[in-house]
């Protein structure tokens, strides 16, 4: 474990290190800038020390950034954890009856749904639930976090919490607001995720099938219910956990059109309209924080997926 960890963390450092000098590349594009007229690798220390530092930068009005990045990135996070959930909850089901099934009907009618669905290009599949949930049906709004009728005091940045902290006597009402804002923006940038998390299952619980133990608990016995929960997830969820972290880190990525088209007050937005204004500070910051957070949530993901899976846990021991 402590090799692993050692080797993870030097691949993470690396990473990061790439990382920072392609955000310092991205200050050096303007010309008016004094990064643009320093050496290259002096101005890239100078840049790692004001990074250590928590210094991103300073804005159009001369503001320091990180106050703007910390207030846009919560809402970004809050919308991928839910949307990362709902395919984890909808995907690890689905793929194991697929896994279960494969080479019958249900198998077949899973995949073609599932290519079907990962091939539905995203903003015309919000464009559809927009048309239908919120123009048509008039159930859900079309856009924000949650109405202007509420004041809700930023605490946190994460809606659900700020509202759920909040004093307020419109508290439930302003609840169950945001809720309704956060269906439609979680759907639609669940999709893809649930596609990928429903073919990694799929293909887990497949492989798991044809395993020894599958055939003696079924010598035993024991009902398919009781195999799958003992024996099926238990073998087959651990190997994928590293690649469902690279979903999540996916999803961060696509949050950028789904926050655009729900005008969702995200980093993604955030870093849209700084590209529009040529703010290359701004873009800088959300290229060095976005990349941070997906470098860290994959060496998570890594770290934990090795810790759960036994397989990995014997490579430790051959290689001590």
């Amino acid at each position: 474990m402590f090799i692993y960890t050692i080797r993870r963390l030097n691949l993470f450092l690396i990473t990061l290190l790439i990382l920072t000098l392609i955000g310092y590349s991205i200050l050096r594009l303007d010309g008016t800038s004094l990064w643009s007229s320093q050496p290259f690798w002096s101005g890239w220390a100078i840049y790692l020390d004001n990074l250590m530092s928590g210094h991103l930068g300073l804005n159009l009005q001369g503001d320091p950034i990180v106050h703007e990045v910390i207030a846009v990135f919560p809402a970004t996070l809050e919308l991928s954890f839910f949307a990362f959930v709902l395919s984890l909850l909808i995907g690890i089901p689905i793929g194991t009856l697929a896994g279960v099934k494969r080479g019958k009907f249900i198998d077949t009618a899973i995949s073609s749904i599932t290519l079907v669905g990962y091939s539905i290009p995203l903003f015309w599949l919000a464009m559809l639930l927009i048309m239908l949930f919120s123009l048509e049906l008039g159930w859900l709004p079309v856009s924000g976090r949650y109405s202007l009728l509420y004041e809700i005091d930023h605490v946190t940045g994460i809606a659900l919490v700020d509202v759920m902290l909040s004093d307020k006597p419109y508290r439930a009402e302003a609840l169950m607001d945001t809720i309704r804002h956060l269906v439609l923006p979680t759907v639609v940038l669940a999709m893809a995720p649930t596609t990928e998390v429903i073919r990694l299952t799929r293909a887990s619980v497949s492989d798991v099938m044809d395993q020894n133990f599958i055939k003696v608990a079924q010598t035993k016995g024991l009902s398919m219910f009781e195999i799958i929960t003992r024996h099926i997830l238990r073998n087959a969820i651990p190997p994928i956990i590293p690649k469902l972290g690279m979903q999540f880190s996916t999803m961060m990525t696509f949050a950028m059109l789904t926050e655009s088209i729900f005008n969702w007050p995200g980093i993604g937005r955030w870093l849209l309209d700084a590209i529009s204004a040529q703010d290359y500070v701004a873009i800088q910051a959300g290229v060095i924080t976005v990349g941070s957070f997906i470098l860290i949530a994959n060496i998570l993901s890594d770290l934990t997926g090795a810790f759960v899976n036994p397989l990995v846990r014997k490579e430790w021991y051959a290689i001590k």
